[in-house]
């Protein structure tokens, strides 16, 4: 297809940059195998905007007057239940909720005249929207939106809620709750848009619904009567229609006046189903209009009265939608024909607004206090917007929930199918936030539809692809341990132990010569099966072992136990050993294949100590020398992060444009020695894949650095990424690796728990916390197994600690805590009354543990001195 002209002039001042003009090479896809490294060792980088990471900031606010609008699109809909996206004025936009199954939010294909992996062009799996992002306006599949009415000086006057119509707008972009401000004397407009979002509430937060919610600041000296309407139109039968055979129905209740959307169209149609318009106003008026379109459109009116000065109450509208049948998804797992998962909850799109009137209170205060909770915190906003919104994955078409229960995804949205284990073990979020949906995930396919129980393989993809991955297999072993920590006891692990320790054997199994290096050929993530001993994949898998030897000492199975530890000794000395080449960690070929295959041999590879960035986010201590590991992540730095991609990427060609010229990144592989033909005889398609800059696995290693001490770094890196996504280039919520919102990039969650220093364990009681960032004077929020709240401490001369739960509930037994300076006394309380406790000093940290095992529903502090 031709490239609309809109793309055109938006991408002119990147062609003029030279990397769209830049020629195919000569030799085809595999000519940049020999370019020289050209990536500068000094990255020349500010010391004052290094600096200026750390400072605490406001949240990002993009406004109107800075053009920064038109691509913002946030996930507004419960977690599995489609994309709706609400834009930069407030006007919802996208509508990918009618299970079409699409790839990519916006399917096309754009020319591209270079080679790509996959030929000369960019597919959304490749990052179309990247390149030529989505604009709102070109996307508003439905009408909807709002309107103002008043009388100012005796005039009438009406207002749009969109950017037109308003002097200045305004977006902040803080997920789950966006608010939009119109600003226009005499009124300002406040809009709070979110769907019920609520850690540890997976059910609550999978509502297909999205609620807007007003409020009016009359700023004159004239009290003001303001009309709001809101219009919507009908959207059943959308695709397979007729359209106009669409019913519009008011409904009134005590609370809530309505206007409820249905069709002629039946099941199986995929958009057969209901909307529901509605307003927590009773007395609003309900107006149903046929529109030009041949559909119909609801609209509600509501008045408020606003006294000069004054701001008035909330005005609550809701959207909510019901569309059982999944589509096409059907054909490629089985669960899909019960269902989407809402649909085994309600029955209507009025069932579902009845739910959110009835709970209405409970799902709007609980989301609104984990939102204060999130951002209530001494570190960036920057940095919290980023490290968390990433989860706005799960609220589109990328996730499903079916109505057996069963959690199933692509990688990103439409693209690669079946909750592929080697893209979704990076992705940190889900596990803390919604941990009940990974420990079904495990148990329900992992150990279930995906498991091999002769041999302890569990398949990449489920039924969807029936074999293993490597690093998949490894990786969700590591999942396994994170699930048991993140439960309130041990009875996932007990259960499961017997299926966890044959997938861990399978890890043994592929260690041919016994030396605890994995050494059989198997498939990774970057899609391609590698020979030889290989850094990233002998770490990670060191670290599923390591992570199998704690679950058997839990369990009292202390063979296996000792199996995992000899694994995890040989394999550790000998990667020490064997693979690190004195600055950074490698591939080592196979001893008779060498070097015919694709590899990343003495390159400098990404993901090279990804084993320990692992066992930091589970507390599983060094599973690699602290020097080696830190020299690595050093080396990452110095050949692999330019401020600038488009040296790099105007001589290494074949890459995926995730990162453009003038924008900064880590490249997944490059050749510090200018070897040639570095990455082995075979030039295959996925030769592309080193020369990008993939989020996921930018923020994985922005993790690790945090984790090792090397802050600056850590901040640089994901500010970077930040950067990248500013809505002035493209939507700040969709980072696009293989199609949007790429489950990947849920990684960036890891940057934040190793900021915190953030460790628990559930079912032993165990928390502990030790602040990368200000720690003299630290706040930041936590997530248990049945609660969550925030922690926060101060230390200077002495030391002090709290942990606020703000839902649920906290057993603890033992906390410990980086207090920096030799310990001689401690005091605990809970709720004000004294707790006793016994404490050891060891290395900068104070470990404190309780005689018996405690309930923190309120607030325990902590006194050191």
């Amino acid at each position: 297809m031709a490239l609309p002209r809109r793309h055109f002039l938006r991408n002119m001042g990147i062609m003029a940059s030279g990397f769209l003009l830049s020629k195919l090479p000569a030799s085809g896809i595999g000519g940049f195998q020999s370019a020289p490294h050209n990536i500068p060792v000094s990255k020349n980088l500010d010391p004052t905007w290094v600096r200026s990471l750390y400072q605490r900031g406001k949240a990002t606010t993009y406004t109107k007057s800075r053009g920064e609008l038109k691509y913002i699109g946030m996930p507004v809909g419960g977690i599995g239940c489609g994309t709706l996206y609400l834009g930069g004025d407030g006007k919802l936009w996208l509508w990918d909720i009618f299970n079409e199954n699409q790839e990519g939010v916006d399917p096309r294909q754009i020319p591209w005249p270079e080679a790509l992996h996959e030929g000369a062009k960019v597919r959304s799996r490749d990052g179309a929207n990247y390149i030529a992002p989505t604009v709102a306006a070109d996307k508003r599949v439905l009408d909807q939106g709002f309107s103002v009415e008043y009388m100012l000086n005796g005039k009438p006057v009406v207002k749009q809620l969109s950017a037109e119509d308003w002097k200045e707008v305004r977006f902040e972009a803080t997920y789950p709750v966006a608010t939009v401000t119109y600003i226009e004397f005499p009124l300002e407009i406040t809009m709070k848009a979110f769907s019920p979002f609520i850690p540890l509430d997976a059910d609550n937060s999978g509502l297909p619904a999205t609620i807007l919610s007003f409020q009016v600041k009359n700023k004159g000296k004239e009290n003001l009567d303001v009309q709001f309407t809101g219009r919507l139109e009908n959207g059943v039968g959308i695709a397979t229609g007729p359209r106009e055979g669409g019913k519009v129905e008011e409904a009134r209740r005590a609370k809530y006046t309505s206007v409820v959307y249905s069709s002629t169209v039946a099941a199986p149609a995929r958009d057969a189903g209901t909307i529901c318009f509605s307003v927590l106003d009773p007395t609003a008026v309900a107006e149903l209009n046929a529109a030009i379109t041949g559909s119909t459109t609801g609209f509600l009116k509501s008045r408020i009265s606003v006294p000069a000065g004054s701001t008035s109450s909330p005005l609550d509208f809701i959207i909510s939608w019901h569309f059982k049948n999944t589509g096409t998804l059907e054909k490629l797992v089985a669960d899909a024909a019960s269902g989407n998962y809402y649909s085994s909850k309600f029955k209507d799109a009025l069932a579902v607004t009845q739910y959110i009137v009835d709970n209405f209170d409970h799902l709007r205060d609980t989301t609104f206090k984990w939102h204060r909770t999130w951002y209530d915190s001494t570190l960036p906003w920057w940095f919290m917007e980023r490290t968390f919104l990433n989860i706005s994955c799960l609220a589109t078409t990328t996730a499903h929930r079916f109505a057996t229960g069963r959690f199933w995804a692509w990688e990103g949205v439409g693209a690669c199918e079946g909750t592929c284990t080697h893209v979704w073990q990076y992705a940190q979020a889900m596990g803390r936030i919604f941990p009940s949906i990974e420990k079904d995930l495990r148990e329900r396919v992992d150990l279930g539809v995906g498991f091999v129980p002769e041999t302890g393989m569990i398949w990449f993809r489920a039924e969807n692809a029936k074999h293993p991955a490597i690093d998949g297999q490894a990786g969700t072993v590591l999942r396994f341990y994170r699930e048991h920590t993140m439960s309130a006891d041990s009875s996932f692990l007990k259960r499961n132990w017997s299926s966890i320790k044959k997938a861990i054997t399978f890890i043994f199994n592929q260690d041919k010569n016994g030396d605890g290096m994995e050494d059989t050929p198997l498939e990774n993530t970057l899609d391609a099966v590698w020979d030889g001993e290989i850094a990233w994949i002998v770490g990670l898998c060191i670290a599923a072992v390591r992570a199998g030897e704690v679950m058997a000492i839990e369990m009292g199975d202390a063979s296996f136990a000792a199996l995992c530890a000899k694994y995890v000794a040989a394999g550790r000395k000998n990667m020490e050993t064997s693979l690190f080449n004195g600055e950074y960690f490698i591939h080592r070929p196979d001893a008779v294949l060498g070097r015919k295959k694709l590899g990343s041999y003495n390159t400098s590879h990404i993901d090279q100590v990804y084993g320990q960035a692992w066992a930091h986010q589970v507390g599983l201590g060094r599973i690699l020398d602290k020097a080696k590991t830190v020299s690595a992540l050093k080396a990452l730095w110095k050949y692999n992060f330019t401020p600038d991609v488009g040296p790099y990427i105007k001589t290494h060609k074949g890459g995926r444009p995730y990162a453009l010229a003038g924008e900064g990144g880590m490249i997944m592989n490059t050749n510090p020695r200018n070897e040639a033909k570095p990455y082995g005889e075979s030039e295959t398609w996925q030769l592309g894949y080193f020369h990008e800059c993939m989020s996921g696995f930018e923020h994985q290693v922005a993790a690790h650095m945090m984790a090792e001490g090397l802050t600056d770094e850590a901040m640089i890196l994901t500010r970077t990424v930040h950067d990248r996504y500013h809505a002035a280039k493209r939507n700040p919520f969709n980072e696009i690796e293989c199609s949007d919102h790429y489950a990947r990039a849920m990684a960036s969650y890891g940057t934040f728990i190793t900021a915190c220093g953030f460790e628990y364990h559930g079912p032993s009681g165990y928390i502990a916390f030790a602040p990368r960032i200000s720690a003299s004077d630290f706040k930041a929020p936590f997530t248990g197994a049945e609660g969550w709240g925030t922690y926060s401490q101060q230390s200077g001369k002495a030391f002090s600690a709290e942990i606020s739960m703000g839902y649920g509930h906290l057993d603890l037994q033992r906390i410990v805590l980086a207090v920096g300076f030799a310990a001689r006394k401690v005091s605990v309380t809970l709720d004000g009354k004294a707790v006793p406790a016994a404490f050891k000093w060891k290395d900068g940290k104070i470990d404190i543990g309780f005689t018996e095992r405690w309930t923190v529903e309120g607030v325990l502090g902590v006194k050191v001195s």
